[in-house]
């Protein structure tokens, strides 16, 4: 057993909307020191990637500050899926990045990707990545065009031109083939751009001479390839065998499962994730935290929890929604909330609601399964309804899977895991 004194540990960093996470994790998953950092505290311009850096350096040393930063093995970055930039050789940015959520408005371009993008394929709709690229592809003295991960990582290795298979998917990657497809040439866009795609945990470079000397690091820390926000925050969980499954109960009702074999079902907007031997799919409902709040505050859902009996039934069949429209499990932009007959009782309307969005997750995981998912094993809870027993109760009951504790809730965790991976791979842990 390695002693305290000189154990080894990883890092994961994720940069995310509103500023920078990073943990220090052990070999036993154990994150032993946190920092962060708010964006807003350097800039209100959240596209400025300045800031993006200056928020990843006040967050890891934060966590350099508290741990022996000479026992650090690796490091790998997670950003938000789809915020892109054009990049000079030495990593320059040429153009303000579009983040995540930024449409692409050219009409042709969109109409280019319609019309040679595989119906299954990330890459279609305004926000997708390989838009922003066709976009920046005509910006002077472009090098490459990378993701918010990969240009973070680019300071720690001197490399702007590599990427990891999550970041890629939203550009077009083809994560079955592992490669760029034809058709993407067949838009316009310029292949030899984008940038070289490693799989996620994969160790990309060593960390430069000037970025171990600026954090006081060993010149054998390995960098490893990252992923999105949204896989790493499924990684932080714990989840790693196919059929384990992570429900995140925020404002909508979000599903993801690890899978053997990857499922894709574009009338669902169902794409998956390759992480490592194995496939992350999932989809998003209109139900959820919504529809609660629609009706009431949280202080009155605590009070009326208290009131219900979780093992009994109220025999409504409610599909909660707040208006019209559904996306997963059931595709249909016109169904219609299923609210009524309204008790007179708050306490077993609301009690429906949990047993309505209850019964769209179980109907959610059956839908993965129909789509070629392994059976349920498992599922682990995030988000603000993870809190509620009573909610969680009448889940267990409609849902006759074991319900886990999470190990972490960060998303840096997640990608700490991936460090992990690159670590021992690189044989430096």
């Amino acid at each position: 057993m390695t002693s305290a004194a000189n154990r080894p540990w990883v890092i994961g960093i994720d940069i995310g909307t509103s500023g920078a996470r990073a943990v220090a994790m052990d070999a036993d998953f154990n994150v032993v020191a946190a920092g962060s950092s708010k964006l807003a505290d350097f800039s209100t311009d959240h596209r400025d990637p300045v800031i993006w850096w200056q928020a990843v350096q006040t967050a890891l040393g934060q966590v350099l500050d508290v741990i022996d930063r000479k026992q650090v093995r690796a490091i790998a970055i997670d950003g938000t899926s789809g915020t892109m930039l054009p990049v000079s050789a030495d990593g320059a940015p040429l153009a303000v990045p579009m983040m995540y959520n930024d449409p692409v408005e050219d009409a042709d371009i969109l109409a280019r990707i319609k019309a040679h993008a595989p119906k299954e394929s990330a890459a279609h709709g305004a926000t997708s990545g390989l838009a922003k690229a066709l976009l920046y592809q005509s910006v002077p003295g472009v090098f490459r065009i990378i993701h918010q991960a990969d240009w973070l990582a680019g300071h720690f290795t001197g490399f702007y031109d590599v990427s990891d298979e999550n970041n890629a998917l939203k550009t077009g990657y083809d994560p079955v083939s592992r490669s760029w497809p034809d058709w993407i040439a067949a838009t316009g866009a310029r292949l030899d751009l984008l940038p070289d795609v490693l799989p996620a945990g994969s160790p990309i470079a060593g960390i430069s001479d000037d970025a171990a000397d600026a954090f006081g690091l060993a010149d054998d820390v390995v960098i490893v390839a990252g992923t999105t926000d949204g896989c790493a925050s499924f990684l932080a969980t714990g989840a790693d065998q196919p059929g384990d499954a992570v429900s995140a109960l925020g404002t909508t009702l979000t599903v993801k499962m690890l899978s053997d074999r990857p499922l894709f079902a574009p009338d669902y907007g169902l794409y998956s994730h390759r992480i490592g031997d194995m496939w992350l799919a999932g989809g998003a409902s209109n139900t959820g935290g919504v529809v609660l709040s629609a009706h009431f505050d949280n202080e009155r859902i605590t009070a009326l929890s208290a009131e219900i009996d979780p093992a009994t039934d109220t025999g409504l069949d409610y599909y909660p929604l707040v208006k019209d429209g559904e996306r997963f499990p059931v595709n249909d932009p016109a169904m219609k909330p299923r609210m009524a007959p309204r008790p007179e009782s708050d306490a077993k309307f609301l009690k429906a609601i949990f047993e309505g969005i209850a019964g769209v997750e179980a109907l959610a995981y059956q839908r993965l399964v129909s789509l070629g998912s392994p059976a349920l094993r498992s599922i682990r809870t995030v988000g603000g309804g993870a809190k509620n027993a009573v909610w969680t109760a009448i889940r267990s009951r409609k849902i006759a899977v074991p319900f886990l504790p999470v190990a972490s809730e960060e998303a840096a965790a997640g990608t700490a895991r991936l460090a992990l991976i690159g670590a021992k791979s690189a044989g430096v842990l």
